[in-house]
């Protein structure tokens, strides 16, 4: 596991929708486009140079995690986190705290996640992600 895609709410951007499913896609829709001849002719269609471009930034994966410089920067859990310096919110004394009532209901599995994690340690809670990505689980699917 990439420890890179770690973010301090609990989530593992390595399970999020656009690496598991998004950034594949891209790729071989840049590939076939570019085999297709789209690479020489894109600027005459409309807006064609921002989607080409657009679609290079997805194939070359620059989205990581929060705590590596993606995301939301006004995220007020990433805002807590890093002003108290701790590594992922759920070994935070204050945990849970108001911040996470709306994650909790965007993202039920979360707290499953964080409890892991405060119970089992990050060891355990990184197999549990493993295990995940390698049967194709995104977040935007029900468990």
């Amino acid at each position: 596991m990439d420890k890179k895609y770690m973010c301090y709410c609990g989530l593992y951007c390595g399970n999020c929708a656009v690496k598991v499913k998004v950034e594949p896609a891209s790729k071989i829709l840049y590939e076939e486009m570019k085999k297709a001849g789209f690479e020489e002719i894109i600027q005459m269609i409309p807006d064609g140079d921002k989607f080409w471009s657009f679609l290079k930034g997805m194939v070359n994966s620059v989205c990581v995690s929060c705590k590596e410089g993606s995301g939301n920067p006004g995220c007020a859990v990433r805002i807590c986190a890093k002003n108290k310096n701790i590594e992922m919110c759920a070994f935070c004394e204050d945990y849970p705290c108001e911040i996470f009532e709306k994650y909790f209901v965007g993202y039920p599995i979360l707290k499953h996640d964080n409890d892991l994690l405060r119970d089992k340690g990050i060891d355990v809670w990184l197999k549990l992600q493993n295990e995940r990505q390698s049967k194709g689980f995104t977040y935007t699917e029900k468990m």
